[in-house]
């Protein structure tokens, strides 16, 4: 395993939990990531992760339909929180504790986050699981995963998602689109690469936080990223 992280910030895409179903929560997915989870923690990585809920629930997509900006906001911190919770439960039953923080107060549901108590709990063995994004409106969970990564002073912001790095336009619409092994946090923002939402770029780059952005989808690649393979794109 990559001795070189210590401690990692995992962000997973709210829409990679619903597999093949569409909508809402797959399980058998669930249980993919968890028990792959599990091994890396088990290798004496500290791992933190951050689910976004757009399998559930978007905010903006909420505002563009009526519903009010702030409240579809905090729909959407609800949503990562249902995410969370599965998560840990699927976590818990391959036999790795986990624990549940919200960046919003809502005892007994999940512990008000704080640095120290999720680093406690990393150090204890504990998956530390943060929900709520930033706790606030107008941030996305991208934004809070740079923000509690950069909090809890992780090594390297993991973003899991469906395709496997970055690439010089959308693949799915462009034939010709070229991947990046690794690209600069500044050539992002200058090529307008929708790789984060500016706020979580410009975070990263600032605190010095490198991303790698990498297909979570295919069982066995974040086991293949912590052993040093060249599978996604690294930010830096």
């Amino acid at each position: 395993m990559r001795t070189n992280y210590k401690r990692i910030l995992l962000k997973l895409s709210g829409e990679s939990l619903m597999g093949s179903q569409g909508y809402g929560i797959d399980p058998q997915r669930v249980k993919d990531y968890a028990e792959e989870i599990r091994d890396i923690a088990r290798s004496g990585i500290e791992i933190a992760i951050v689910i976004g809920g757009g399998n559930i629930f978007r905010g903006l997509a909420g505002a563009a339909r009526g519903v009010d900006r702030v409240k579809g906001d905090q729909m959407g911190m609800l949503a990562t929180v249902i995410n969370s919770l599965a998560l840990a439960s699927a976590l818990e039953t391959a036999g790795q504790p986990a624990q549940v923080f919200t960046a919003v107060n809502m005892f007994p549901i999940g512990e008000y986050y704080s640095k120290w108590r999720a680093i406690d709990a990393m150090k204890q063995g504990k998956i530390a699981i943060i929900s709520c994004g930033t706790g606030s409106p107008y941030f996305t969970t991208d934004t809070g995963s740079a923000l509690h990564g950069i909090e809890v002073e992780a090594d390297v912001m993991l973003k899991g998602t469906r395709v496997d790095g970055i690439y010089t336009a959308d693949p799915e619409k462009d034939p010709s689109a070229t991947k990046f092994d690794e690209i600069s946090y500044d050539e992002i923002l200058a090529r307008g690469l929708k790789v984060m939402d500016l706020t979580a770029t410009v975070m990263c780059k600032e605190n010095h936080l490198p991303i790698i952005v990498f297909d979570m989808d295919t069982r066995g690649n974040l086991t293949r990223v912590m052993a040093g393979e060249n599978i996604g794109t690294l930010v830096y």
